[in-house]
């Protein structure tokens, strides 16, 4: 399985809310990190990871689906691989359904021969981080 096909699965797995298949996408380390969207910000250590994915399994949030808007971008070395781009999820809470764009980058290793995340980056655009808008000028 490529690296692009090990997040593709990854995203699947937790739309489908298969607890156990989302903890065998990550790399069993203490030194495994993830960057959250969340209010929690980042989570390290792969027992801290596997009690936040089971805490999201069971809470009211249903993922309809995950797609990639930008991107994806991707390369593999031997060991190492990177996947990075804009996806697009959509999401339903009680009866209210959401739609948010997030920036994703993965940092995976290979074990075993197996792909395993070592490293998970999801977070949301801040659209003005420094009151000033963009700095980039169109001039």
């Amino acid at each position: 399985m490529t690296a692009l096909q090990t997040v593709n699965d990854h995203y699947q797995v937790i739309i489908d809310k298969d607890i156990e298949g989302i903890y065998l996408k990550y790399f069993n380390s203490e030194e495994t990190y993830v960057i959250l969207e969340g209010p929690r910000l980042t989570t390290i250590g792969f027992e801290k990871i596997k009690k936040g994915w089971r805490h999201f399994c069971n809470s009211k949030i249903r993922l309809l689906s995950i797609t990639w808007a930008e991107g994806p971008f991707t390369e593999e070395q031997d060991s190492m691989a990177w996947v990075a781009g804009v996806i697009k999820i959509r999401i339903k809470v009680d009866h209210k359904e959401l739609e948010n764009i997030f920036r994703a980058s993965f940092v995976l290793i290979k074990n075993e021969g197996v792909y395993k995340i070592k490293h998970e980056h999801v977070s949301l655009a801040n659209p003005d981080p420094y009151g000033i808008g963009d700095w980039l000028q169109s001039k």
